[in-house]
């Protein structure tokens, strides 16, 4: 029995698949953490299932972040902004005070009160600039400030500064206290003309002095010492046993980088690593063939699980809290839109695993993660349409997060705990999502891929090739319009690809081109051009259309997805009518092999469907005037056919959906010959 395929076993070929696992495995090795894990999983408002813990060495309780995040806005509240003096603003001002006071004070006669008047502002001046003048829109409501002269720093209250509002009250006041009343326009003209602001807050040493105090705050809050009972067998843990043993994940990963060799712990992930990937491999060449002999599509895959690995270790390492916002069900996503459900689900949960690794609190992330891979794969397969992705990505983020919130009930056991920034993460993940699209298009130019998009765009009847079938074998390509509806309906029937089955059914029989006039569908006249042929020639000519369909197929450039459909929608079946014929003449010197498909046999839903459509489909040209019982006797006798040449065997088809698709194709078939079921009279 032939398989589906043939794998290729060349040293190059094993060599370059091994050499891409590897390289992978250690990429991913590099963006481990490096240190050993906590052996205890824990979550609070669960029971503690280990057996008392007690302290292994001493280690310090570190503060939560909501209490750092208090006492570090209490810091910022107590933190006096320093203001600076720029000294050289009070030289500029008494400089420009001697050089305008004449100006102002011209009508004087005497010289002696000239000269009183300039000493009495002076004085005003000095008293202003010994305080120190704000510039307009300067923030108020501060108790006290650093007041920063000549690198010496004192602190001084607020009020005690002059702004433009307490600066010409305070001068008034002063006029009147040295009863100089009847100068008050010429000083205040004055004055306003001259006083510049010489204090402004110094923001880079503020900003530097809080850095400080907040690089000085404390973030233990209490020590363990060896020995001490940290939590008792059965005990539930609460909020404090949480920080305690949060507190000891933490020393207990500096323990081991300080005490135990690298090379154990590279040494258990790897050992890891190879298990899932060794389930990839396997899981490949037993239900996936062509993907595992296929090295670039085996290499498209493990980069993207790559690339999602990277940027959640990236995201960890700034914020922990951010692993909510990545978009991992874009992996099954990808994978489903280039593949398949199954594969796609699988690698999903490879990835969850492998993630599950390096981040707290596994088992949250790992029943999230899992859960939403299997609504991503359960929702719609017609991606390329654009409301369908904004409908799965919607039911993701739903399921993100009413899981969330059930997990905090079970945890915190309030409604009113729930973290709404986590919530917000959540619905960013689902923006993110929405980049699936652009992704799939850049992965179709890079790999050489196809997706549900490019398979749309091949539907199209005025193509090039499906017009060249039409103008040069208008039989078959009626035919292949009828089996693509056949096909089709079958598979939306059973939940396969219909839009990659209705392309394959376009072009399956391309390879009629070449020769037109020797399929029945094409001809015209009551002479064929095998009756001057032997039995042995027509079937070559007929089993030859499949490799001709894929030559031309290659030389077009159709993706590999549909010249599947080409090569298998015969099987490894007979060209059955010159067979008969040739027996007539020898039967026992009789090669069967020349008249046999060269296969290979269908291996997949999708392909499986096609075979039976189209056979379905050609033979029922062959009924006269049917009636609905001989429908389903001669659907159900071709389709018996198949499966007891076992053309079925290759694919993942089961025995239900066969019967589903049966009945799908007698209904289809009734409706073409638009039978109706005889009533009694």
């Amino acid at each position: 029995m032939q398989t589906p395929i043939r794998f290729s076993n060349t040293h190059e070929t094993v060599i370059i698949r091994g050499l891409l696992v590897l390289l992978v495995s250690l990429i991913i090795l590099y963006l481990f953490p490096k240190s050993g894990q906590f052996r205890y999983e824990y979550q609070k408002g669960r029971v503690w299932q280990y057996p008392t813990l007690y302290a292994p060495f001493d280690f310090s309780i570190l503060k939560s972040e909501a209490e750092l995040q208090l006492e570090q806005n209490q810091i910022r509240d107590r933190l006096k902004p320093y203001y600076r003096v720029d000294v050289t603003v009070r030289d500029r001002v008494f400089s420009t005070y001697k050089r305008l006071f004449p100006t102002y004070f011209a009508a004087l006669d005497t010289l002696p009160e000239n000269q009183t008047l300039f000493e009495q502002g002076s004085s005003i001046l000095e008293t202003i600039y010994a305080n120190g003048v704000l510039p307009p829109n300067e923030q108020q409501g501060l108790d006290s400030v650093y007041l920063v002269q000549n690198n010496v720093a004192k602190s001084i209250a607020f009020r005690a500064l002059f702004n433009p509002n307490t600066l010409f009250s305070y001068l008034t006041l002063k006029l009147e206290e040295n009863n100089l009343e009847a100068y008050s326009k010429p000083f205040q003209d004055l004055f306003f003309e001259l006083i510049s602001p010489n204090v402004s807050l110094d923001e880079r040493f503020t900003a530097e002095a809080e850095r400080q105090a907040l690089n000085e705050l404390s973030k233990v809050r209490d020590l363990k010492l060896e020995g001490e009972l940290i939590i008792a067998e059965g005990q539930l843990i609460d909020e404090n046993q949480i920080a305690v043993l949060d507190s000891l994940r933490y020393a207990y990963s500096l323990e081991k980088d300080k005490n135990k060799s690298y090379l154990w712990i590279v040494t258990g992930y790897g050992v890891l690593i190879v298990i899932l990937f060794s389930l990839l491999l396997m899981f490949l060449r037993e239900y996936r063939p062509k993907v595992f002999a296929d090295n670039k599509q085996l290499g498209f895959i493990l980069f993207n699980m790559v690339l999602i690995l990277a940027l959640t270790t990236v995201l960890i390492d700034f914020n922990v809290a951010y692993i909510f916002a990545v978009p991992f069900c874009i992996l099954p996503l990808i994978i489903k839109s280039f593949f398949d459900a199954r594969l796609g689900l699988f690698t999903h949960v490879l990835m969850t695993l492998l993630i599950g690794f390096i981040i707290p609190n596994a088992f949250e992330f790992i029943f999230l993660q899992i859960v939403a891979g299997i609504v991503t794969i359960q929702t719609t397969n017609q991606l390329h349409k654009r409301a369908n992705l904004f409908f799965s990505v919607g039911q993701i983020v739903m399921v993100y997060i009413i899981a969330f919130i059930a997990f905090t009930l079970i945890q915190d056991g309030s409604v009113w705990e729930i973290d709404i920034r986590v919530v917000g993460l959540l619905l960013l993940n689902g923006l993110l999502t929405l980049f699936v699209q652009p992704l799939i298009y850049i992965f179709e130019k890079l790999f050489g891929l196809v997706s549900d998009v490019s398979l749309l765009e091949l539907t199209d009847t005025n193509s090039p090739l499906l017009k060249q079938l039409a103008d040069q074998a208008p039989g078959t390509f009626h035919h292949a319009l009828q089996v693509a509806n056949l096909a089709e309906s079958a598979a939306n029937e059973i939940g396969a690809n219909a839009l990659l089955v209705r392309v394959g059914a376009l072009y399956h029989d391309i390879g009629k081109i070449q020769s037109p006039n020797y399929f029945t569908e094409n001809q015209t006249g009551k002479k064929s051009p095998h009756d001057v042929l032997t039995p042995q020639e027509s079937a070559k000519i007929i089993i030859a259309h499949v490799n001709d369909g894929v030559a031309l197929a290659k030389k077009v450039k159709l993706p590999e997805r549909v010249i599947d459909f080409i090569k298998t929608h015969h099987g490894t079946t007979t060209v059955y009518y010159f067979l008969k014929k040739a027996e007539e003449f020898d039967k026992e010197g009789l090669d069967k092999a020349e008249f046999t498909y060269p296969g290979p046999k269908p291996f997949s839903k999708e392909t499986a469907l096609l075979m039976m459509a189209d056979a379905v489909e050609a033979a029922s040209k062959s009924l006269r005037n049917p009636n609905i019982e001989q429908i389903q006797e001669f659907v159900n006798r071709i389709i018996t056919s198949q499966m007891e040449q076992e053309q079925f065997h290759e694919s993942n088809i089961t025995l239900a959906e066969i019967e589903t698709a049966k009945e799908v194709l007698i209904r289809k078939l009734i409706n073409i010959y638009q039978l109706r079921i005889e009533y009694p009279e």
